[in-house]
């Protein structure tokens, strides 16, 4: 089991309208992970004159962590906002991966980042598609 598995269970969680605990820990698992790569990412896009790649990354980057750390408050959880939120992230997540793609014949950190971008994508609309609204 692991570290946030361990620490999830031992908090008071509200009523989470039908969250699954661990499609959650999936989904900021997830998040983590393409918040690292695009930051990553955009400082060697930075260092090749890519610059519309690397601010694609720094804003998928921002966007992943204020997910992850959303999820990791469940005490402050709305469907309503939560719901938002995961629907922005997925489109940052989108975005960010159709941009790498543009690279990922020739940069192996964007084919990496475009790979981590569609997994928090699908992590988020499967931790999404488990939500019920109030």
């Amino acid at each position: 089991m692991s570290m946030m598995a361990d620490m999830m269970k031992s908090m008071h969680m509200p009523d989470m309208t039908g969250m699954d605990m661990t499609t959650m820990q999936e989904c900021i698992e997830a998040c983590s992970a393409a918040s690292m790569a695009a930051t990553m990412c955009a400082d060697a896009c930075s260092n090749e004159n890519m610059g519309r790649c690397a601010s694609m990354c720094m804003n998928t980057a921002d966007v992943a962590t204020a997910m992850m750390r959303m999820m990791m408050r469940p005490g402050g959880y709305d469907t309503s906002t939560m719901t938002s939120m995961m629907s922005a992230c997925m489109a940052m997540g989108e975005a960010c991966a159709a941009e790498c793609d543009m690279h990922a014949e020739m940069s192996e950190h964007c084919r990496i980042c475009a790979m981590a971008c569609r997994a928090m994508v699908d992590a988020c609309s499967k931790a999404m598609s488990g939500m019920r609204t109030a």
